[in-house]
């Protein structure tokens, strides 16, 4: 059985995703002719990688590798994934080689994914660690608030910071919200017309808006009730009240969590704890990419003197 100190977030990533997703992001940012590559030509070039943002964990090494590859340009990291960079306010993070037209082709929408992906890493892995820090053993959690067409970037981003992804989309788990319920007429109903649909094989959660409303979501069947935008003693109060009488279902907070207040709303009864701000407003790492200017021998010099 593999460590889970040996687990490398990478390995969930099909190949044949990072291909795909590397081609789109290509075929956008250069949709025709490159003019600016005649200046360059199909030199082989050195570029180093800086991260200059300390302090912070790199993520989408993967999908940054992915749109050199797809060039015909090779990276050779100094850190993994998951790894903190820095103390140093400029710190070389890799090196990427290739001719320098096509490297200059790939910089952007590399560098766009590493940024992105490496500041929503930081804040899962800074959440995570004031979490563990006040003796909260519940998982920290992202939500399905992210960009279109770049989920699998963000979700990653998440289990490498080590915040859990929460359900990938609309099929991994059934989340019935204010509108499934209004609209099917009760959570009763709600829930028993998704069981009918989703069988064994997934989990049902259901937002609640007060004590009462997560009792019948309970009674129902649901496996998770989602305490939505409680103030943090009244959810403490509704999540004691809940596993008194269930005590394996699982309490989820969630609705106006903040890096800031985060530590209100943790507490023995709470599972799960789930921000919206890891995906929406959050900080991206600064990274650049810079061609090594190339060493000219002197004209006339002869490589053989010593």
């Amino acid at each position: 059985m593999t460590s889970s100190k040996h687990i490398i977030p990478a390995h969930s990533i099909p190949p044949h995703a990072l291909t795909c997703m590397a081609k789109e992001w290509l075929a956008e940012d250069t949709p025709n002719l490159d003019p600016a590559g005649v200046c360059v030509g199909s030199q082989e070039v050195e570029a180093r990688l800086l991260c200059k943002s300390s302090h912070s964990v790199l993520a989408g090494s993967p999908f940054f590798t992915a749109v050199f590859t797809e060039l015909g340009c090779s990276v050779d990291w100094m850190y993994q994934d998951g790894d903190e960079i820095g103390p140093r306010a400029v710190t070389p993070t890799a090196v990427v080689r290739g001719p320098a037209r096509c490297l200059l082709l790939g910089e952007r929408p590399a560098l766009n994914c590493l940024a992105r992906a490496s500041g929503i890493a930081t804040r899962c892995s800074q959440l995570r660690k004031a979490a563990t820090a006040s003796g909260w053993h519940g998982e920290v959690a992202g939500t399905r608030k992210t960009t279109p067409g770049f989920r699998l970037v963000e979700k990653y981003a998440m289990l490498v910071g080590g915040a859990s992804m929460h359900r990938m989309d609309l099929s991994a788990m059934v989340m019935l919200k204010d509108n499934h319920v209004w609209a099917s007429g009760s959570i009763t109903q709600a829930v028993e017309a998704a069981r009918s649909v989703c069988g064994f094989s997934s989990k049902i959660e259901v937002e609640c808006q007060s004590t009462e409303e997560g009792m019948e979501a309970a009674v129902a069947g649901a496996d998770i009730v989602m305490l939505d935008n409680f103030q943090p003693q009244e959810l403490q109060t509704a999540a004691v009240a809940l596993k008194a009488r269930f005590p394996a279902l699982l309490i989820e907070a969630s609705g106006g969590v903040t890096p800031e207040n985060l530590g209100k709303y943790l507490g023995p009864h709470v599972d799960i704890v789930s921000l919206g701000c890891i995906t929406q407003g959050c900080p991206v790492v600064d990274f650049s990419l810079k061609v090594q200017k190339p060493v000219f021998q002197p004209s006339g010099t002869d490589l053989m003197d010593p």
